[in-house]
């Protein structure tokens, strides 16, 4: 198992850095499967990763007005092409989103997410996908897609407590 320290730690790190790596990884990774990355879908990306913590469509359509952009659907477009080419993933207990931390390998959203700084680490952990697979073969139902989403506390808020 990892270290969670590791799995939080860009809370403290240089964040130009992870959205700079973030934007390339999704530059390359569109021009791979032959994807417009439009300026728009560029910048919803940025905001996404700015703050390293889950952020609502509201929030981003807010700082994209600023930017002189005014259209609600286009940041939902560019929310939706984010999500499909797995850049992105959706948080549905805080109706918000996240930079994808493996982006281009198939996996399933596991999120630890913290109730009280609201820092998000992804984790790939294949045993919880085979759990999920084989409880729900055995109930003799067919799953699509799965995300698992655990609240708790972060190791920052955790040592402040």
């Amino acid at each position: 198992m990892a270290d969670t320290s590791i799995l939080f730690a860009c809370k403290g790190n240089d964040h130009q850095n992870c959205i700079d790596e973030a934007l390339a990884r999704a530059e390359k990774l569109c021009r791979q499967r032959q994807q417009r990355f439009t300026a728009i879908r560029r910048r919803v990306l940025e905001l996404v990763w700015q703050q390293h913590k889950p952020v609502g469509a509201y929030e981003l359509l807010e700082v994209l007005r600023q930017d002189g952009r005014t259209a609600p659907p286009t940041v939902y477009r560019a929310l939706e092409f984010l999500q499909q080419m797995g850049l992105v993933h959706r948080i549905a207990s805080l109706n918000a989103f996240v930079g994808c931390a493996h982006p281009g390998k198939p996996h399933d959203g596991q999120f630890l997410i913290c109730e009280s700084c609201k820092s998000i680490a992804e984790l790939d952990v294949p045993a919880i996908t085979a759990a999920i697979e084989q409880s729900a073969t055995t109930a003799g139902f067919e799953t699509r897609r799965h995300t698992v989403e655990i609240m708790g506390l972060c190791p920052d808020c955790r040592s402040r407590s």
